[in-house]
């Protein structure tokens, strides 16, 4: 579906209909800014309900995000949501940012504190003049009346909870300061999607929660992405896809029907809609809408 851009995140979701969105980074080169083009291209005419532009580490997108988004909102139909981090960055500089993306038709924003300058799994250490918690930032944004605000969540709970009751708590308290939407990390499992459901409602923290998706099309690279989060994929995925390992274009098959399986999985359990990480490639998320039957 696509929305009129006058209305907030929570509104567009309590129309009933399923959200899906899609997620782009900024390109490094101009051959990777041609592919990010052609990926968002060929998603448009699947109406999406929004599309995230991501964030570099210490702010090293900034200029590039902006100019994405931009032209998101200028040339397109979408609706562009872009992320901004605590990362690297004092608080003049985070209103600065609000005013060059407000400028540039952006209304939307996704609220995170981001990676540690040193990586995952590092320690993190705030700028001075700047902001630690996703909170904190939240309540900056919400302090403008010209912005929407949406939040990370993470199904298995953060890497820096100290437990799932916790990590709940930390998502009430984003939800307090003025979030109305959240966006999980990529979901392993319908089960810990749910879980988190149930505990965000016990916790107080009264906002849609939107599952991301991203299909295994290489097992290592997805192995070495789950591990920067201390997590591991699901047995039951390892055990369908280690077979392929030698096979690429049947792993690949494997990956898009274990996503198409997960995404069904969720909507039955009542997700409001899917987000899918694309890494600026189209075809993937177009192989699993044909899958799911979802037209355009």
């Amino acid at each position: 579906m696509t929305t009129g851009r006058g209305l907030s995140m929570r509104e567009l979701l309590a129309r009933g209909e399923r959200s899906f969105s899609f997620e782009f980074f900024p390109p490094k080169d101009e051959a990777g800014e041609e592919q990010l083009w052609q990926a968002i291209t060929e998603l448009e005419p699947y109406g999406p309900t929004f599309v995230s532009v991501t964030y570099g580490a210490g702010g090293s997108t900034r200029d590039r995000t902006v100019a994405i988004t931009e032209r998101i909102a200028r040339e397109t139909g979408m609706l562009p949501v872009a992320h901004l981090t605590c990362v690297g960055h004092t608080v003049e500089e985070l209103h600065a940012i609000l005013d060059d993306l407000y400028a540039a038709g952006v209304h939307h924003v996704m609220a995170l504190r981001g990676d540690p300058p040193g990586g995952p799994g590092s320690a993190w250490t705030p700028t001075d003049g700047g902001l630690t918690h996703a909170d904190e930032l939240v309540a900056l944004i919400r302090g403008r009346a010209d912005m929407r605000i949406g939040v990370a969540a993470f199904p298995e709970g953060h890497v820096d909870a100290v437990d799932l009751e916790q990590d709940a708590r930390v998502l009430r308290a984003k939800h307090d300061a003025g979030a109305e939407f959240a966006v999980t990390d990529m979901v392993l499992r319908a089960s810990d999607y749910v879980g988190l459901v149930e505990r965000a409602a016990a916790a107080g923290a009264d906002l849609p929660i939107i599952p991301g998706i991203m299909p295994i099309l290489n097992l290592r690279s997805m192995e070495r992405m789950v591990e920067f989060s201390r997590r591991q994929l699901p047995r039951e995925v390892v055990d369908r896809l280690a077979p392929l390992a030698d096979d690429p274009t049947a792993l690949r098959a494997e990956g898009i029907a274990i996503a198409t399986e997960l995404c069904e999985a969720l909507l039955d359990a009542g997700a409001p809609g899917l987000h899918f990480y694309t890494l600026n490639r189209s075809k993937a998320t177009r192989e699993i809408f044909a899958n799911l039957r979802i037209t355009v």
